[in-house]
């Protein structure tokens, strides 16, 4: 100050004993306007690629995470958008309440692909029937499927609230073993959704 001499030092600063630091006050100096500035400047583009791409994977990585995470527990808020809304989570618990024959292609198929080792007439034979048979029974499952599954849709919800897609959806559902599905499903067979 205007007073005080040269010589004498200036009283105990606030950090000092004879005021000590209080709790829930901030006991250190406001950081000036640049370098609250220069602590928050980040390019809006990394430049080093290698970082770019470490975040950019970790980034994909967490997402994946958060979204496998939503379809074990049908989180609807996380889920991808192809999987959200009240018609698809319709579309789901029809599909999964029932049982379907494309749930058993895939074994069956591979079954056929056994047999097909075997160059016997009887064994080409069984191969012949097994896969084109098989095909046929599922594709007119499917057909039923979707045409009961599409009169609930519409006097459920309207036929103008429907998305797009909803027949490739349900069918590529019930071609799935119901153990890989993903959103998993939520009901169990025989709980018809009302």
């Amino acid at each position: 100050m205007f007073w005080r001499k040269k010589d004498e030092t200036p009283t105990a600063s606030p950090g000092s004993a004879a005021h000590p630091p209080r709790p829930g006050a901030k006991n250190r100096p406001t950081p000036t306007r640049r370098e609250a500035e220069a602590a928050n400047r980040r390019p809006l583009v990394v430049t080093d690629k290698k970082t770019a791409r470490i975040q950019e994977r970790e980034a994909r990585r967490q997402q994946a995470v958060i979204t496998r995470t939503a379809m074990m527990t049908g989180d609807e808020s996380k889920m991808p958008v192809r999987d959200r809304g009240a018609d698809r989570r319709y579309i789901r618990d029809f599909v999964d309440a029932r049982f379907s024959l494309g749930e058993i292609l895939l074994p069956v198929m591979l079954l056929s692909l056994l047999l097909s080792f075997i160059k016997e007439s009887w064994a080409l034979l069984t191969v012949f029937i097994l896969v084109y048979g098989m095909i046929a029974l599922c594709v007119i499952d499917a057909a039923l499927m979707w045409r009961k599954l599409k009169r609930q849709l519409v006097a459920k919800f309207g036929a103008d609230n429907l998305q797009k897609g909803n027949t490739m959806y349900a069918v590529m559902r019930a071609f799935q073993m119901r153990r890989g599905r993903l959103p998993r499903p939520m009901v169990t067979r025989g709980q018809h959704p009302s």
